[in-house]
């Protein structure tokens, strides 16, 4: 790479530069990649499977024709990152904060985490054999403190929200030596997640799709995103980028409260180190972008305009229904995070945002296993049946309406 650049004031630093925010205004960094080191990523796996024995990324883009016609549209496509070997699109951005912590020499890794970046830490760390500390807030789903726990981390239940949680994550790897790879604080995640925008390009065989919707809390996913398709413009490969939509709860909507406050202004000269990104009181069932304060999220506000997003709140309730729609018409079981882009997409549509044809693709971004509870109360319990074909039937047929009968050439005149 050829050094790091400040996300709001621009600010450039060497490659050599050890501190982890601009030093002139105490910003995020962005990693600067060079010509050569872009297409050497893009032409072979940057993820390291000698020091990291796991398949991470690669996952499929799969075309969603039924869950698509549902509303009309044509083109739809679900990235599902479900298969990561934590479940998550979270392990691109663990696999390079990991190598990068093995690179110097670290010994201890931590994160802040509502949950999965906590499960695809430990995840990474245990196959890299690297030591993970994963702060989380108490209220962090069962599935995902089983998953770290069983990856051999130690987990620190926080009595506190996932803010708190990264306050103290900070101050501890700050007090202690560890390498910190939470969200905002480590350019890295961003290098990491990245890479799902060229496997997109790379399934549609080179296309560029019109939209990406991406599930938003911390905002780094989203602008990962954007940063990969400007990467492959840079070198030539596409000659267009696609707007970059952002799909949030809205119980934890600040990312996209700050889009909409920016475009209503009246202002017309923007400057990002004027911009205040908007912090709120999170509370929502998509517990993987609950978040009070985005920790990514001038950068994420900074993609959505200057891609020509949307930033979309849906209610929590359009969330649950979207987790039983698109695992019914795709075969892809989202966990509430995940299903917050089609809940978006549906809203999109709704308001003649997106046309019939265009190609859309959807980021999948965790499994429902890891919020059964989640997915349960979208779609309730099974039949509790008696040992019988009577019951069997009953519970089949006589519960649905009758299928429609086809006409044929004597009953169309009747």
């Amino acid at each position: 790479m050829d050094g790091y650049r400040c996300i709001t004031c621009d600010e450039p630093q060497a490659a050599d530069f050890d501190g982890w925010l601009c030093p002139s205004c105490g910003s995020n960094l962005d990693v600067i990649n060079n010509r050569d080191t872009i297409l050497m990523q893009v032409r072979q796996s940057p993820f390291d499977t000698e020091r990291i024995p796991l398949q991470i990324g690669h996952t499929p883009l799969y075309p969603a024709e039924r869950l698509g016609q549902s509303i009309g549209l044509r083109n739809l496509y679900l990235k599902d990152d479900t298969i990561n070997p934590s479940a998550s699109s979270k392990d691109r951005a663990s696999a390079f904060a990991v190598l990068r912590a093995l690179d110097s020499g670290a010994e201890t890794i931590a994160v802040a985490s509502t949950g999965n970046a906590g499960s695809s830490l430990a995840c990474v760390a245990a196959a890299a054999g690297i030591r993970a500390v994963v702060f989380v807030p108490e209220s962090a789903p069962v599935a995902k403190l089983t998953q770290a726990l069983t990856f051999g981390a130690t987990v620190l239940a926080v009595r506190g929200s996932y803010d708190d949680a990264f306050e103290l994550c900070l101050s501890a790897a700050s007090e202690f030596g560890w390498f910190n790879r939470s969200t905002g604080i480590n350019p890295f995640t961003r290098e990491g997640k990245k890479i799902c925008a060229w496997e997109i390009w790379a399934s549609l065989d080179g296309r560029v799709p019109d939209r990406v919707v991406v599930p938003t809390g911390d905002g780094n996913l989203l602008s990962a995103m954007w940063k990969g398709w400007r990467e492959l413009e840079s070198v030539g490969l596409i000659d267009r980028v696609p707007k970059i939509d952002c799909a949030q709860s809205l119980g934890s909507a600040a990312i996209s409260r700050t889009v909409h406050r920016i475009r209503n202004s009246e202002s017309t000269n923007l400057r990002w180190s004027e911009v205040d990104v908007e912090t709120v009181n999170a509370s929502t069932v998509a517990d993987s972008i609950s978040v009070d304060r985005p920790r990514d999220g001038l950068a994420a506000v900074r993609a959505i305009i200057e891609s020509g997003g949307e930033a979309i709140a849906v209610p929590d309730a359009d969330i649950l229904a979207a987790i039983s729609e698109m695992a019914s018409l795709s075969g892809v079981f989202p966990e509430p995070a995940a299903a917050a882009p089609w809940a978006a997409v549906k809203q999109l549509v709704s308001d003649g945002k997106i046309a019939a044809d265009e190609l859309v693709v959807c980021l999948v971004s965790g499994n429902g296993l890891k919020d059964v509870a989640a997915a349960q109360s979208a779609v309730g319990q099974p039949q509790l049946i008696d040992l019988s074909l009577d019951a069997v039937k009953a519970a089949v047929f006589d519960n649905r309406p009758a299928p429609a009968r086809k006409r044929t050439e004597s009953s169309k005149h009747r």
